[in-house]
């Protein structure tokens, strides 16, 4: 473990270097979900109703930290594809590194990209009237967005060793939309069909979104579902068991890519 983290944090810093030298990069990342959050709460904020009458910037910003937390995916499924492409990962493995070190030391990276992404978030928020209710709620609610972020990182990882070649990718990322849409980020899942409402309640993204919402204090659609009911619980469990997973599906499709 020792040496993986050693090794890991290692290409953890190669990316660091990166997007140091390409700066425009991260500050992209970093304004393009404030100028979709702007959008939709501008835009659209007069013609959604929203629950308990409240502010709908309330309301909007939890939803858009779940789907921003969810977009970065795709950031990462190019990433390991390229470098998969490029041979950059056949070079890794020829050296004397832990299996598992290229694939935390790109989590580690693209975690602290979206801690980054999430700051100018909540920054924006603050700025348009958003506010938590209290401080440690707040910190809650930050912890289990970045949680269900690390868990995405090792689908995008596992995903781009799948494809290893980055056009590939688009045909995933445009799963992203209807995979964050067909959740309570927007919309109410009583509101849609059963199945397709029941489908959104199970939604990993919904449980994220919905825990944030209790935690910042901020109105939600609620719902009579268990799932619905236990919302933080949910929150925590769909990223350890999709980190879980995934971890150990993508570890094992890395140490076997020139077979």
């Amino acid at each position: 473990m020792r040496w993986a983290l050693a090794d890991g944090w290692t290409v953890a810093r190669r990316d660091l270097i990166h997007w140091a030298n390409q700066p425009m990069t991260v500050v992209f990342g970093v304004l393009f979900p404030v100028v979709i959050t702007l959008a939709f709460g501008y835009l659209f904020g007069g013609a959604v109703k929203v629950p308990a009458g409240a502010d709908y910037f309330a309301f909007l910003m939890p939803g858009m930290y779940g789907m921003t937390m969810l977009f970065g995916l795709s950031a990462t499924m190019i990433a390991v594809a390229t470098d998969v492409s490029k041979g950059v990962t056949d070079r890794f493995r020829s050296m004397p590194m832990a299996p598992s070190a290229v694939l935390i030391g790109r989590a580690v990276a693209d975690l602290l990209n979206s801690v980054l992404i999430l700051a100018g978030l909540l920054v924006c928020g603050l700025a348009v009237g958003w506010r938590p209710s209290s401080f440690p709620g707040a910190l809650g609610a930050v912890g289990l967005l970045l949680l269900l972020r690390f868990s995405l990182l090792w689908v995008g990882m596992y995903l781009g060793l799948l494809l290893r070649d980055p056009g590939g990718v688009v045909a995933i990322q445009v799963l992203e939309f209807p995979v964050g849409f067909l959740s309570n980020a927007f919309v109410a899942p009583d509101t849609m069909p059963g199945w397709l409402g029941a489908i959104s309640e199970w939604n990993p993204l919904s449980s994220t979104v919905a825990a944030a919402r209790e935690l910042f204090g901020n109105p939600g659609w609620g719902g009579d579902s268990w799932v619905a009911q236990h919302a933080v619980l949910m929150a925590v469990l769909w990223p350890v068991v999709i980190t879980a997973v995934f971890f150990v599906l993508s570890v094992r499709l890395y140490q076997r890519l020139d077979r």
